[in-house]
């Protein structure tokens, strides 16, 4: 413990309500955030004779100081806490990086809407469909609907300044509504069509399409009804290579593999019943830290960062199982003024997507670990090539650049 900070006094002033810990080093810097339901038990397990855990004692020797701050219940704790670890990013907490906002597809509400990738405030009128897991996801979903759905995905400015049909219409990728074309009507049922496809009503567009090519037949428009039966055999050809489950709820299915330090959350992003999308998460994890704190760390900055913009199920599927896991689960819940379920032993569907989620946690694990340990082997063998007698603790590399002898330039990269 460090000179300075003295335990047995500081205990004898804490409470035993709910609340918030926050522990300064000497350089007054915020070293660990923490929450407890009973402020002066959970202080006092820190100062025992014994400590177990490594992570414990070398947090305790760089204790200067101590900040508490009362709540009045545990889930006010849980949302401080959360804040506070946003706030300060202090080096023993697990902290997770999750500062992107989602993307979304978006269909404008113009005369002929178009859709198109989003991400950010929702400035822009429409429909917004998502949030997808990535940006990659959106894209693929928006290659296919020009496949599916003759609908405009250009911009503003370069709709406006067409006189005749682009690219996209001569590859029946786009019905070319700036030129006039396809009638409003007709570019109005696409556009609903494609709304229904977005929020997983396939089935609902199918039938409506195959009601449209039969009558397009009865009024001999056999051209229209070829055009409605390439489009349904395209819909349920993708509607085929989607992977469905017979239940149709919305989840989240979470596989953990933590090992050597390295912790991966492989989340699987389940609506309607079919994988919506996919994200790793590698949250930075101090040395020592045991898996409980972990679990319950990710599920608590996930879940409650009402910075990202997510929606968020009823239903969580965990691979592991940690005690509080129930009062997290009662906590989130309250915090989120809706129903919030973690589940961790499941079967059917649901634990077919468990296992493939930790399918993924552990190869991603064991690919850093790989990587890693390549880091080492190199710089063993550099040390080897030159003869060192003790490992290289630092290294600096400089490149010198200049053009034709004039206009020198020097660059140093140094690695600690």
């Amino acid at each position: 413990m460090s000179s300075g900070f003295n335990a047995k006094s500081f205990l004898k002033t804490v409470t035993s309500a709910p609340g918030v810990y926050r522990m300064y080093d000497i350089r007054q810097q915020v070293i660990y955030v923490g929450k407890a339901k009973d402020l002066k038990k959970r202080l006092s397990s820190y100062f025992r004779s014994n400590i177990p855990s490594v992570k414990t004692q070398a947090l305790v020797s760089h204790i200067d100081h101590i900040d508490v701050t009362v709540t009045h219940s545990e889930t006010d704790a849980l949302l401080l806490e959360n804040d506070y670890i946003k706030q300060y990013m202090p080096k023993y907490n697990v902290l997770l990086r999750d500062d992107k906002s989602y993307p979304y597809i978006l269909l404008s509400g113009h005369k002929h809407p178009r859709l198109a990738y989003h991400r950010g405030p929702k400035r822009e009128k429409g429909h917004y469909f998502g949030p997808y897991p990535n940006g990659g996801a959106v894209r693929e979903s928006l290659h296919l609907m020009q496949k599916l759905f003759p609908i405009r995905q250009c911009d503003d400015l370069y709709y406006k300044s067409r006189s005749r049909p682009c690219l996209q219409y001569q590859l029946d990728r786009c019905s070319a509504p700036c030129v006039g074309i396809v009638s409003d009507k007709e570019y109005s049922e696409q556009v609903k069509l494609a709304g229904l496809f977005l929020s997983g009503k396939d089935k609902q567009v199918i039938s409506q399409l195959v009601a449209k090519m039969e009558t397009a037949a009865v009024e001999m428009e056999y051209e229209q009804a070829a055009q409605y039966r390439d489009q349904i055999t395209a819909l349920r050809r993708v509607a085929e290579q989607q992977e469905v489950s017979n239940h149709k709820g919305d989840m989240d299915v979470i596989g953990v593999n933590y090992a050597s330090g390295i912790a991966c959350f492989h989340l699987l992003f389940i609506r309607d019943g079919k994988i919506f999308g996919s994200r790793s998460y590698y949250p930075s994890v101090p040395a020592e830290t045991d898996i409980e704190e972990v679990l319950s760390s990710f599920l608590a900055q996930f879940y409650l960062n009402a910075d990202i913009q997510r929606t968020i199920p009823k239903e969580v599927i965990l691979s592991h199982s940690f005690d509080g896991i129930t009062e997290l689960e009662a906590s989130i819940e309250q915090a989120l003024d809706k129903k919030f379920e973690l589940k961790t032993n499941v079967r059917g569907d649901r634990a077919n997507f468990l296992r493939l989620a930790i399918t993924n946690a552990s190869n991603a694990v064991a690919t850093r670990l790989s990587h890693k340990n390549t880091v080492e082997q190199r710089f063993q063998l550099l040390e080897e090539a030159l003869e060192l007698n003790e490992p290289i603790k630092r290294m600096e590399c400089f490149d010198i650049s200049h053009t034709m002898g004039e206009s020198t330039v020097a660059s140093c990269v140094v690695f600690n």
